[in-house]
C-alpha cells in the first residue's frame, strides 16, 4: 500500500519525465509517441519503476532499451528539476506498460 507521500512523489517523477521525454523525443524515438502510464516508488524514495506506452514505428521492447541507455542522462534531468524537492533523485528503471493489451485479450475471451 503506497502513501500520501510516495504517490505525491510517484506524480511528480511522471509529470517531471514526460516533460524529459518531449524535450528529446524526436532525437531518440522518431515517429513514435512515448508515454508515461504509471510511476511506482519505493518506500525510501530511491527508487522508482517507469512504466511507458509506445505508440509508432518502433517496437516497445526497443524503444524501452533505447531509454534505458539514456537512463543515466534522464536521472541528470530529473535531478536538476526537483533537486529542491527531493533529497535524493531515485533510480529509474523503465518498463513496457502491457495493462492495455492485457484489457484488449480479456475483452476479447469475454466476447467469445
Amino acid at each position: 500500500m503506497s502513501s500520501i507521500r510516495q504517490n505525491k512523489v510517484a506524480r511528480l517523477l511522471q509529470k517531471e519525465v514526460s516533460n524529459i521525454f518531449q524535450l528529446n523525443a524526436a532525437n531518440w524515438f522518431p515517429n513514435t509517441m512515448v508515454t508515461v502510464t504509471v510511476v511506482r516508488v519505493s518506500p525510501d524514495f530511491s527508487f522508482a519503476k517507469v512504466y511507458l506506452s509506445v505508440f509508432g514505428k518502433m517496437e516497445p521492447k526497443e524503444c524501452v532499451e533505447l531509454i534505458s541507455a539514456h537512463a543515466k542522462m534522464v536521472r541528470g534531468e530529473l535531478g536538476k528539476k526537483i533537486g529542491k524537492q527531493l533529497r535524493i533523485t531515485p533510480e529509474l528503471a523503465f518498463y513496457v506498460d502491457d495493462s492495455l493489451d492485457y484489457a484488449e485479450e480479456i475483452d476479447q475471451l469475454l466476447k467469445e
